[in-house]
């Protein structure tokens, strides 16, 4: 793909935002933008979710699958590595959080 085609991909998609984020105020909806608070807890509860720590929303069940639990806290470890020095200090001290209690549940899953 090339430098333009992105670039028009790119501001179709501002664009599309823009519109959605107006017809939401008006009618005052509620326009859910994303934060890295909320991307953490979202790959935090999936990881959760993976050790049978928490219900599947979808499935009401519970189940374990220790792979995709591990592979999704590595996730979150390269984005700490990626990150460094870019995140506020409470997005740091946040996904440090995370990958400390969810490193401690897999390691007690895996006992």
């Amino acid at each position: 793909m090339n430098q333009e085609s992105q670039e028009k991909i790119n501001q179709d998609w501002h664009n599309q935002i823009n519109k959605e984020k107006q017809e939401a105020k008006t009618k005052e909806e509620t326009y859910h933008e994303p934060t890295f608070s909320l991307f953490l807890s979202s790959v935090g509860m999936q990881a959760m979710i993976a050790m049978g720590k928490l219900e599947n929303p979808i499935t009401k069940e519970t189940n374990t699958d220790l792979g995709q639990a591990r592979f999704l806290i590595d996730t979150l470890g390269i984005i700490q590595d990626k990150t460094k020095g870019n995140l506020t200090p409470e997005e740091d001290k946040a996904l440090n959080d995370y990958l400390y209690n969810l490193r401690i549940m897999y390691i007690e899953a895996k006992k």
